[in-house]
């Protein structure tokens, strides 16, 4: 049987362009991966699949994580914060989550002195998406 989606619709806060923020975190670790943008259709079809599937504002189109790089997500658990504006989507990441070939999308820390890399791509942006030369 489906679920009826309303209630959950309801408590959120979309923004003016129908958005909500969501932000990917590893479920057994707690490592933070990414964040990205999901609406009505993306949040349900995440739902209804298992498979993490966000809102592409430059492509304006559903972009189902891992569809082309394999590096898919599955959802575990959905968390809406406090005021029901940003979602905490508790995952198993396949592979990685930073289309720069890193476990993470927050690989780079801000100091005194600038930033610093903390850690390397585990695969190249080539092999990630079957890119030649």
């Amino acid at each position: 049987m489906e679920t009826d989606l309303s209630a959950l619709f309801d408590a959120l806060a979309f923004d003016a362009d129908g958005l909500i923020p969501a932000i990917a975190q590893q479920a057994d670790t707690g490592e933070v991966l990414m964040m990205a943008w999901m609406n009505r259709d993306s949040l349900a079809e995440t739902l209804a699949t298992g498979h993490v599937c966000y809102w592409s504002r430059s492509r304006k189109s559903l972009w189902r994580k891992g569809e082309s790089s394999g590096q898919v997500q599955t959802l575990v658990a959905l968390r809406p914060d406090c005021d029901g504006d940003t979602l905490l989507l508790l995952v198993n990441q396949k592979g990685v989550a930073c289309h720069t070939g890193r476990r993470t999308c927050f690989y780079r820390e801000w100091g005194k002195d600038g930033f610093t890399v903390l850690m390397d791509p585990e695969i190249s942006e080539a092999e990630l998406y079957g890119k030649k030369g």
